[in-house]
């Protein structure tokens, strides 16, 4: 693999004609770090571990989708806005492109979930899902429907802290993504994506239980996660799969 990219807080680039766009609201960031061996062999062919300073990370992300939209049609109020809960990678492929893989995306809508499964091929999970907020604490609970494995779950709960004026290289290395990883057809794809920069607040972690980390591929005791953090969200625009990736 070649040297990745730099880590940059702000898009390399930009997305003039956006093939997906939508809103990512009162984001709940928590991960773990663990050996680069563990996750190696849950990425797509083509694409290796990002590491930083030899630990690669896995992140459990609770979130509010909001307004999904396909090319610049406005996005859609009620089956394109949903709780989701992730479990994702770090990724660089042969270019050096640093992105994520997402092993899965409870969401609890089914239309979307339908959708994302035939046309991305995005392992997404319809899920039985809540996010509850209440002065600085906010909640989120998720219980998986389908396909399974069913009742998987996760119940996460955040008191938000200050804001993070200057955010550590761990930081912008666990949020600055500036893409996707999966695989189509065989092959790797990537698909670009760019947002402002995020507003990040530190976090403290009041309760997490859950076994979608798991489920993912990942079993066994994680210790405490490294890196809690929370933000209000930012607005996200998707470009196309890189064509390259697909020959």
């Amino acid at each position: 693999m070649p040297v990745p990219q730099p880590i940059a807080a702000d898009p390399p680039g930009v997305v003039p004609r956006p093939w997906i766009t939508q809103w990512w609201r009162d984001l709940a960031f928590v991960h773990w770090a663990v050996e680069p061996r563990r996750v190696a062999p849950l990425l797509p062919k083509g694409v290796a571990p990002d590491t930083l300073h030899g630990a690669a990370y896995v992140g459990l992300i609770a979130f509010r989708m909001d307004r999904v939209g396909w090319f610049r049609l406005p996005g859609v109020p009620y089956f394109g806005t949903f709780p989701e809960t992730n479990v994702r990678l770090y990724s660089v492929d042969a270019q050096g492109r640093r992105g994520v893989v997402f092993r899965s995306l409870d969401a609890a809508r089914l239309l979307p979930v339908l959708i994302a499964r035939a046309g991305v091929r995005l392992p997404y999970q319809w899920a039985r899902m809540a996010i509850r907020a209440r002065d600085d604490v906010i909640g989120y609970a998720s219980s998986r429907r389908w396909p399974g494995p069913r009742g998987a779950y996760s119940r996460i709960a955040v008191r938000i802290g200050e804001r993070v004026e200057e955010p550590s290289e761990l930081e912008h290395f666990l949020t600055a993504r500036w893409g996707m990883h999966t695989a189509v057809r065989g092959r790797v794809a990537f698909l670009p994506n760019v947002h402002p920069r995020w507003p990040l607040h530190r976090a403290s972690l009041l309760r997490c239980e859950e076994n979608l980390v798991a489920a993912a591929g990942l079993p066994g005791p994680l210790g405490e996660p490294v890196s809690v953090l929370y933000s209000p969200g930012v607005p996200v625009r998707f470009g196309r799969p890189d064509d390259r990736s697909l020959r």
